[in-house]
């Protein structure tokens, strides 16, 4: 009997130690204060984006070339330097098209002389003929001399007219204030008609080029707003289409547009990558956006946190889609009615008590 007394207490104490410590964690989850939370709901945008990616270029871009064979001489600039227009650039020797302008220019004053000459004998047959000195053959010969020697004089002034021309070829002027950008030839080679030798792009006028497929190309509209990311610079700017290309024959079955830009003038160089996102309102395409700041991330997931119906924080795992400004696209794992916590007055986990704040 002692001992079954002795057994029957020893189990009543651990029976006693088992149920306090069961009250104590339930005292102390009681205890436990909710954390102050407010919820929004997600923004649904029912304007569609295309987004297109695209390069920064010069409004003005020309790639300077001569139209004669000849040695360069000097280049007078190099690349980076800022010029104004009519500033020499590149010259190329240009020797030999001086010794044709000397012929020229020796064939002009002879053909003038002969047709001075032959200008004075025309008056004095014409003298004679009235006096009838002279027959009607003899000066009609001397017309017709003179008005050869009147087309030889022109085509000798047209030749030479021709070399001075040729001769503006050889030293290359500014087309327009810029800054030269790139340097495609040295000097001592030789310069051929058409090769390029230097690329000039007019200084803080600047545009970006994209092209979108046939399927957006219907979407957009001259004057229309677009947003624009420097990728290098994760910066955003705004701009206007200009151009949109009515042909995609040579393209890919891509349509090249044209983007002014209105802002960000001063932090843009041509060559930069950009992407493009065009705006179309009235699409049926809808896209659930909530803040970049509710989106918690941990390895390769991203989520966010609701409020379960024991009123707990509940994490919510989502995937996502494209970022505007500080929203981001939700692509699934969360309905546009279903609200989520915004902010938290305090760090959350899930499970944790919550209270939602009034506003």
């Amino acid at each position: 009997m002692k001992s079954y007394s002795v057994k029957t207490v020893t189990i009543l104490i651990v029976l006693g130690m088992i149920t306090g410590c069961s009250n104590e964690r339930t005292d102390r989850q009681n205890e436990q204060q909710p954390v102050s939370v407010q919820i929004a709901l997600p923004q649904v945008n029912i304007t569609q984006t295309i987004t297109a990616s695209g390069q920064v270029v010069a409004s003005e871009t020309a790639m300077l070339s001569t139209r004669v064979m000849g040695f360069i001489q000097a280049f007078h600039v190099k690349p980076g330097d800022a010029v104004t227009k009519g500033q020499l650039l590149i010259s190329i020797s240009n020797t030999d098209i001086l010794a044709k302008k000397a012929q020229a220019k020796a064939m002009v004053s002879e053909a003038e002389a002969a047709l001075t000459d032959a200008q004075k004998d025309l008056d004095r047959y014409k003298a004679l003929y009235k006096q009838q000195s002279a027959s009607e053959k003899e000066l009609e010969n001397m017309t017709l001399r003179v008005q050869s020697l009147t087309a030889k004089t022109e085509s000798a002034r047209q030749l030479q007219r021709e070399t001075e021309s040729m001769l503006s070829y050889t030293q290359l002027a500014a087309p327009f204030s810029g800054v030269v950008t790139q340097k495609l030839a040295d000097e001592g080679s030789m310069a051929n008609p058409g090769m390029p030798l230097l690329v000039l792009e007019k200084n803080g006028n600047y545009e970006v080029t994209t092209s979108v497929t046939e399927t957006d190309i219907a979407k957009l509209r001259t004057g229309m707003e677009v947003m624009i990311l420097l990728k290098s610079m994760s910066k955003k700017i705004t701009g206007t289409i200009s151009e949109i290309s009515p042909s995609s024959s040579n393209s890919g079955g891509h349509y090249a547009v044209t983007i002014s830009l209105s802002t960000g003038k001063g932090v843009l160089y041509p060559g930069m990558s950009a992407t493009v996102f065009f705006s179309v309102p009235g699409s049926s395409a809808a896209s659930v956006l909530v803040p970049a700041s509710a989106i918690i991330y941990k390895d390769q997931l991203a989520g966010l946190y609701t409020i379960s119906e024991s009123k707990t924080a509940m994490i919510r795992w989502i995937r996502l889609g494209r970022t505007f400004n500080n929203q981001v696209e939700v692509l699934s794992g969360l309905n546009p009615t279903e609200p989520f916590i915004a902010s938290a007055g305090s760090k959350l986990y899930n499970g944790i008590p919550v209270q939602v704040k009034s506003n």
